[in-house]
């Protein structure tokens, strides 16, 4: 059964197939994608295709993905959770993204603190890593807010819009 989470402000919960129209939102606003590692969405379907991997991943126990939906207005603003999950090393990377319309509002910050404490406590994780391009300051300030280190730089990581990309690095410790 899919975990779902409550914080303060949040419900943290499967997505389905009737998100595909607000993930489409979102994953097609360039402002959101362009530190993401995927070009914009340019249809719906893409964003179906979307729904079906993030489900497909935790079938297979490699992935985990929740919306992020606002309990006061039951509306799906984002997207959080673990991939590259590897239960014998006991390690995972988080990664995240929210609507424009919701930045600055404490949003991410309250879900990232979630999904962590569910990492450590449920998922038994030793490591949470997380990979930012250099550019995406917001990013990297959230992450060294909730105790992220930075150990480095990966050069030409991540591709985007047929361009590589160097990253930095991030992990939490369960300690």
């Amino acid at each position: 059964m899919f975990p779902v989470l409550n914080t303060e402000r949040l419900r943290l919960r499967e997505i389905h197939i009737g998100d595909a129209e607000a993930l489409f939102r979102f994953l097609s606003n360039d402002e959101v994608t362009r530190f993401y590692g995927q070009d914009s969405l340019l249809d719906v379907q893409e964003a179906k295709d979307i729904v079906a991997a993030f489900a497909q991943g935790y079938l297979e126990n490699r992935a985990i993905r929740w919306g992020i939906e606002r309990s006061d207005t039951k509306e799906l603003i984002g997207t959080i959770g673990f991939h590259a999950y590897s239960p014998k090393y006991r390690r995972a990377e988080i990664g995240y993204e929210l609507d424009p319309a919701h930045w600055h509002m404490g949003f991410a910050s309250e879900a990232l603190k979630e999904v962590m404490a569910y990492g450590f406590r449920n998922l038994a994780l030793t490591r949470i890593g997380a990979v930012v391009f250099l550019e995406n300051r917001p990013s990297s300030e959230l992450l060294i807010k909730h105790g992220f280190i930075q150990e480095g730089i990966l050069r030409s990581y991540i591709y985007q819009n047929g361009i590589p990309h160097d990253t930095f690095v991030y992990s939490l410790l369960n300690s």
